[in-house]
């Protein structure tokens, strides 16, 4: 069987190719330090969720947009019903992983749990990294507390009246855009701390 052809197949064959790209750059055995597999991580989690964060602003809610508009064509309903929930099952997972372990990284790639609070309290030096901390925390919020309750509604994940379900829409598009216009200055920072732009 082709591990390719599913998700988890293809998930672990990255981590094998991973674990041999690792063994023959350090060329000792399989050691990946806890700093460098947090830091992986959240690269890989972030990725995940800022990138389904840029498709549902830039492809599906444009698409569903012009299905909606094409009176001929075949709708939205399929993407609704199946593209969506799953697209949203791993956006607000990967939301929460990237959140964790940034906040991991920074209490241990940076030193200490006085660290984390440095960053959010934006100290000299830790500015730039806590701005961008602070940027993920509002994004992070907005994925539970509005994003992801009223797509609930709007899918008809639960129930709601079409009423309800119409309010629960502008909601969510809101928070989703405003997280998405968040994004740029986030990943100026969250990139930034490391190459030169730390304050």
């Amino acid at each position: 069987m082709n591990p390719l052809n599913s998700v988890l197949g293809a998930i672990a064959t990255g981590i094998v190719l991973v674990i041999v790209l690792a063994l023959y750059m350090t060329g000792q055995s399989v050691v990946i330090t806890q700093l460098h597999l947090d830091r992986w991580l959240h690269i890989v989690a972030g990725i995940t969720w800022i990138g389904l964060l840029y498709y549902f602003n830039v492809v599906q809610v444009p698409g569903l947009a012009a299905a909606a508009a094409d009176k001929g064509g075949p709708g939205g309903a399929g993407v609704s019903k199946y593209i969506a929930p799953r697209a949203l099952l791993w956006f607000r997972w990967a939301a929460v992983v990237t959140w964790l372990s940034g906040a991991y990284y920074l209490m241990i790639g940076y030193g200490s749990a006085a660290t984390l609070h440095q960053a959010f309290t934006l100290q000299p030096g830790f500015r730039t990294i806590g701005i961008g901390a602070w940027l993920g925390t509002i994004m992070i919020f907005n994925v539970w507390v509005f994003i992801w309750p009223n797509q609930k509604k709007a899918l008809g994940i639960v129930s709601a009246t079409d009423e309800e379900k119409a309010k629960a829409r502008k909601v969510a598009f809101v928070a989703s855009r405003t997280n998405f216009a968040l994004s740029l200055p986030m990943l100026l920072c969250m990139a930034g701390q490391g190459h030169g732009l730390g304050f």
